[in-house]
């Protein structure tokens, strides 16, 4: 059974509040109430209305400033404008301003009725037909790959429940495009979706961003501003890269999610919010919490259901996909005519590792457009791509063989094994050989060993647990 609609009522006359609220509540509809313009705003921010009834005239801000400000702030919530001194201008201008319906006093009940009726009608069919289109959207921007295949079959699964998910993947892989596609599949598709990257802000800034201040709360706060939970709610939060989370907000970040209340800087009054809450990262946060960086209780908080987007390396079957929507992107933003990728240009991108995933390839690409007059060719990608062996070192000095490195490839007669199955294998040897080298360095310390590799973190765990490499 769904919750009954929420319907905020602007009126600077009480008497007239009293009235529309008789109506909604006659509806079995839940009526909001605002005194004046400038509280509209707020309650429309904070609780994400269902339907506006608007009044026209009121002091200080009119009705018309109201619908103004809530459409330059992409809200799609419907607004119904009413007043007792209306005249045909005055209607065509607030529909030419946004407004879904107007109407004039003395009204009839069932006018009211009827139009905040249509008005539900057409925003439940914009999120019918945004929602499927979400996850198509995630096909298309992604790839026609399984692995992309097997994320859009979770995203559809947990879209539609108020579950917090946390989306990790490496740095590029498109993280954000995942959390934006839960929104629009879900329930919340109407509301907002706000984005906070947790590492880049400094640590006494950051509560502010995400709670909000009142007047007066430090130097330079001159007005009351709400934060980041607060105009997201009724909608999605996106927590971007929380393992860079300070551990000081982190205690606060748990508080508001358990309470569902949000307590600005300088303010002594708790403020309900109700936001379904995403997290991103690019790091292990179970390492994290070993380490002592991360809150074990936050992590299962956050953590209800977690999506794991894969790396380009492991879906190369979407570069060709990828590599043309970049060529077709970059040939409309700048009116260039370059046809596409040659065989061999696109087998290096293939042979390639994308240690920056998509967001690698698409500046690549971009590049190269730039650069190709028909047809992107080796010679328009960068040198690293180019160079023999690709991905490669370098080959070891002359008579070595690899055993320089310990690598042990036995007879490739005896074996069987083709050219392309002995240089996976050497390869893969060297590398959890090198591993263990660094590890036992570093006592076994996976973040220093990161450091010294020039990996990212993720990358090192995910090899360490590839290859079975336990601490000693």
């Amino acid at each position: 059974m769904s919750d009954p609609a929420r319907i905020l009522i602007v009126d600077d006359q009480e008497d007239g509040r009293w009235v529309l609220s008789a109506i909604v509540r006659e509806e079995s509809m839940t009526p909001l109430e605002a005194r004046n313009g400038k509280e509209a705003l707020q309650r429309i921010l904070a609780d994400s209305p269902d339907v506006v009834l608007l009044d026209i005239r009121m002091p200080d801000m009119d009705g018309m400033q109201v619908l103004k400000e809530v459409r330059k702030s992409d809200l799609r919530t419907p607004v119904i404008i009413f007043t007792a001194y209306g005249t045909i201008g005055q209607a065509v201008e607030a529909l030419k301003c946004g407004a879904y319906d107007y109407l004039t006093k003395p009204f009839n009940n069932d006018d009211v009725v009827r139009s905040i009726r249509m008005a539900l009608g057409e925003r439940s069919m914009t999120n019918e037909v945004r929602r499927p289109h979400a996850v198509h959207s995630l096909h298309g921007t992604m790839g026609p790959s399984h692995c992309v295949a097997r994320l859009v079959d979770q995203v559809e699964r947990v879209a539609d429940t108020n579950l917090s998910v946390i989306i990790a993947g490496e740095s590029g892989v498109g993280k954000e495009l995942v959390a934006r596609a839960i929104h629009e599949r879900g329930r919340r598709a109407s509301s907002k979706f706000v984005a906070v990257d947790c590492g880049s802000l400094p640590d006494g800034l950051l509560e502010n961003e995400l709670f909000g201040h009142e007047d007066g709360a430090y130097t330079g706060a001159g007005r009351a501003s709400p934060g980041k939970f607060e105009v997201a709610s009724r909608g999605t939060l996106l927590l971007d890269e929380i393992g860079n989370l300070p551990f000081s907000a982190q205690a606060a970040l748990l508080r508001t999610l358990q309470e569902k209340k949000v307590c600005r800087v300088g303010g002594v009054e708790s403020i309900p919010v109700d936001v379904r809450v995403l997290a991103a990262t690019n790091q292990d946060i179970p390492s994290l919490i070993e380490a002592g960086k991360f809150r074990a209780d936050l992590h299962y908080r956050l953590a209800e259901f977690e999506l794991n987007v894969p790396p380009l390396r492991d879906r190369k079957e979407d570069i060709p996909f990828l590599a043309k929507r970049f060529v077709d992107q970059t040939n409309g933003e700048n009116g260039f005519h370059v046809q596409g990728l040659s065989e061999r240009t696109l087998s290096l991108l293939q042979a390639y590792d994308w240690p920056g995933n998509v967001r690698e390839l698409r500046n690549v690409i971009r590049r190269a457009v730039v650069l190709a007059d028909a047809a992107i060719e080796p010679e328009h990608l960068p040198a690293r791509m180019t160079r023999r062996g690709v991905n490669s070192a370098g080959p070891p000095p002359e008579g070595t063989c690899g055993r320089r490195a310990g690598i042990e490839i036995g007879d490739p007669i005896d074996g069987g094994l083709s050219l392309k199955e002995i240089t996976k294998r050497a390869t893969r040897d060297l590398e959890r050989r090198v591993l263990m080298t660094v590890l036992r360095r570093t006592s076994g310390n996976k973040a220093k060993a990161a450091d010294i590799l020039q990996v990212d973190y993720k990358t090192l765990h995910t090899k360490v647990k590839q290859y079975g490499i336990v601490a000693e």
